[in-house]
């Protein structure tokens, strides 16, 4: 029997501070998993893994070797003493099932589970994402998702894929070789999962893919078809629109493009809830937006906040410089003010951290200031119960890598439409 001076905590506190520094060692993230998937099949797939894990904790907590039956045993009595006390809990009676490929802090996670998905599997690389995507949900997120021993943990029988993959270039042979023009991409990895599925003879029903609003055009509109051939090789349609998250009740002018690709054999008439026509002006679907409230930006803003986000004479100074020489090269480069009745913000990038120039929120008295970690994750459509990173420099990365929620959220709710 576990010693009883071997509490839950402390294995879960030696979570952190022994295995989660080893990036691409995946005993933790299978441990948590197997702990979220005990009530389906799925927990199979984690359990040897997590049985291991715990051995390896107990052994440097005791100091002593630990049978493997004394781990099971062990396993077992963590997992019926599991608390799953975190803010955003898989839901009890899930209406399909999802992996969150990149999933840096959850954002796709949360608005599947509020569309009453259960993530099944989730992948991130970031050391400090995965620690916040930990606190949120309870689950450590496996490795680099391009590695065989993270792939073999991914588990069969699942609804829909989902991720936000960074855009990168695909081979210059064209159109030609399709899958294999993608080789070497994290798209590529994605077309692999799709395949395996399909080879098992449980192919996933949706894909549910973001990107930058660049990858449309970008090399000149090819990594887009390839994209395209490629999941329509493996028996998907695919849809693609470019949307804007100020026109989902978040006052953020964050611009992305979404693919939505499904089986051609489900016979299914996707549309998006809301689109950009050819002159950039939003069309809108009332009824598919109809929760949609107009916001401004004094919405997201905190009421009292610590002078330590005042930029300093010193920043804005060099602020104002670089804009005027930026005018006078007769483009619109430099720092954005905005106030509590703009309609709407920049876009936050993942470097805001470093002077906050895309967007500066004025103050009556003195310098502008950047936004607060709070008020990042407001502008990104994150619950005020979220957990954020307890660094503001990563903070503010995630929230600028992040997606936004309601747009995800939304969409979300169309492609269940599709599934049930």
């Amino acid at each position: 029997m576990i010693k009883e001076t071997i509490s839950i905590e402390e294995i879960n506190g030696e979570l952190f501070n022994i295995k989660l520094i080893e990036p691409e060692n995946n005993a933790p993230a299978a441990y948590t998993h197997y702990l979220h998937s005990i009530d389906n099949h799925y927990s199979e797939i984690f359990r040897d893994d997590a049985i291991e894990y715990v051995k390896t904790v107990l052994e440097y907590t005791q100091k002593d070797e630990i049978p493997h039956l004394v781990a099971e045993e062990a396993l077992q009595y963590l997992l019926f003493n599991y608390q799953n006390d975190v803010p955003f809990p898989a839901p009890q009676n899930p209406e399909f099932q999802f992996i969150d490929l990149f999933a840096g802090i959850g954002g796709f996670r949360i608005a599947g589970q509020d569309n009453l998905g259960e993530c099944v599997f989730s992948s991130e690389w970031d050391i400090h994402a995965k620690a916040t995507y930990f606190a949120n949900f309870g689950k450590i997120p496996f490795g680099d998702i391009t590695k065989e021993e993270t792939k073999r943990n991914i588990p069969f029988g699942f609804d829909v894929l989902c991720g936000g993959f960074p855009c990168q270039p695909f081979s210059n042979a064209g159109l030609r070789k399709g899958f294999e023009d993608t080789r070497g991409t994290l798209f590529f990895d994605v077309a692999d999962i799709l395949d395996r599925n399909i080879q098992n003879g449980t192919p996933v029903k949706v894909v549910f893919l973001e990107n930058v609003k660049g990858l449309k055009n970008h090399d000149k509109g090819r990594t887009l078809k390839t994209i395209d051939k490629v999941l329509d090789d493996l028996g998907y349609e695919m849809k693609y629109e470019v949307l804007s998250s100020k026109n989902f009740g978040v006052p953020q002018n964050r611009e992305r493009i979404f693919i939505v690709a499904y089986l051609k054999t489900e016979n299914r008439n996707f549309t998006f809830p809301l689109g950009l026509d050819s002159h950039d002006k939003a069309i809108f679907d009332k009824e598919k937006l109809s929760n949609v409230k107009s916001t401004k930006v004094g919405d997201i803003l905190e009421i009292n906040t610590d002078s330590k986000y005042t930029i300093s004479d010193k920043l804005y100074a060099g602020h104002i410089r670089r804009k005027k020489e930026h005018l006078e090269k007769g483009n619109g480069f430099g720092f954005s003010l905005f106030d509590e009745n703009s309609q709407y913000t920049n876009t936050i990038s993942a470097r805001y951290y470093k002077d906050g120039s895309e967007i500066l929120i004025v103050q009556k008295d003195g310098n502008p200031r950047k936004l607060t970690p709070r008020e990042a994750a407001n502008l990104q459509g994150y619950d005020e119960k979220f957990v954020i990173h307890k660094s503001n420099v990563q903070a503010y990365k995630q929230f600028g890598n992040s997606v936004s929620i309601p747009v995800i959220r939304t969409i979300f709710n169309e492609i269940k439409k599709q599934l049930l």
